[in-house]
């Protein structure tokens, strides 16, 4: 099956039409969900305190998603990959 998939040729129009926004959007917030979760079972680890654990996943949940947003700004202004 990855084999096949492999095979046949993508393009840009059919990627960005194959997958719904939508879903594009609902795989974004369950991937930030894992990303804190894993930010805040490290942090109550090595800390012992769910408190501050808590207090770092919250900073860590608005820190990254500002960072890639500006990540994703400055890959629009480079053209490696883009036709």
């Amino acid at each position: 099956m990855l084999l096949d998939h492999s095979r046949t040729k993508s393009d840009f129009k059919k990627d960005r039409t194959s997958e719904n926004p939508l879903r594009s959007i609902a795989k974004t917030i369950s991937w930030r969900i894992v990303g804190t979760a894993d930010t805040i079972g490290i942090s109550w680890l090595l800390t012992g305190e769910m408190a501050t654990a808590m207090a770092i996943g919250s900073i860590e949940l608005v820190t990254k998603m500002i960072l890639y947003f500006g990540h994703e700004r400055l890959w629009n202004m480079i053209n490696f990959g883009k036709e």
